[in-house]
């Protein structure tokens, strides 16, 4: 979100109609709700609750640009919940400010507004969330182990992938399949396999488009589409950072051997 108010501009009072976490990029601007007023700067969260007044300004400067990011307010319980924070989720400040634990946050959200096509989105707001109820409660990060028969669930979506990598797989989806919620799928599935579970869907679509090359005569355009990607230019992008080649010397090289 870029905002190109300035000093001339007139505040108006908005609410949020569900829970908000902004992360500030660049900029600055006041925010002002029931909880309390802070300048909101590069490297710190601006935090809402669901159905709360608030006004932002920018009496000293012109422009900001944030990330935004909102949470029905039963998601966001369950995910407050998921990671440990007792009782209804409640922010008691309207922010947080740039401390060295958010840094790592701020950093990734930056890095996946310049590729937005490769951010699994839906798995970085679940780690928006649950990491901002963390610092803002004061509560240290989640330690927990992975929960009980983990192992055998994060390996029946696993096959389920592999078997099906094309579909339309969403953290939701894996997370139903695996019967966990999204935020301890994301952690155990990420802790056994050493890979998100966008990242292992990704790897397992692009070995599938490879196979595909080298055994059928179809376009790379059509094999991209059928390997569950959307779009050929991201395609062959992320085929190259994983073998070194783009598609078409990927074919041809492993022809040439056989």
């Amino acid at each position: 979100m870029i905002c190109t108010a300035g000093p001339d501009d007139r505040s108006f009072e908005e609410q949020h109609s569900r829970y908000a976490i902004a992360v500030v990029l660049a900029g600055s601007f006041q925010y002002r709700s029931p909880i309390g007023r802070a300048l909101m700067t590069p490297g710190s969260l601006m935090l809402g609750n669901s159905g709360q007044c608030f006004e932002c300004g920018h009496a000293h400067g012109e422009g900001d640009r944030c990330v935004c990011f909102w949470y029905g307010p039963e998601y966001f319980e369950r995910l407050s919940a998921d990671a440990g924070v007792r009782g209804r989720p409640h922010f008691a400040l309207p922010r947080v400010p740039p401390v060295r634990s958010v840094s790592p946050l701020v950093t990734a959200t930056a890095l996946g507004v310049t590729s937005p096509t490769d951010t699994a989105w839906d798995e970085f707001s679940v780690i928006v969330a649950t990491s901002t109820l963390r610092v803002s409660g004061g509560l240290p990060s989640d330690s927990r182990g992975a929960p009980l028969n983990g192992e055998a669930r994060v390996t029946q979506v696993v096959r389920t992938v592999d078997r099906h990598p094309a579909a339309m797989w969403t953290l939701a989806r894996l997370a139903r399949a695996a019967r966990l919620s999204p935020y301890h799928f994301l952690r155990t599935f990420t802790h056994l396999t050493g890979a998100t579970p966008h990242q292992y869907v990704l790897r397992a679509r692009l070995r599938d488009a490879a196979l595909r090359l080298v055994r059928e005569s179809g376009t790379v355009l059509d094999i991209a589409f059928d390997c569950g990607f959307g779009d050929v230019s991201n395609f062959t992008r992320a085929f190259r950072t994983e073998f070194g080649v783009s598609p078409s010397d990927f074919r041809r090289q492993r022809r040439l051997r056989r």
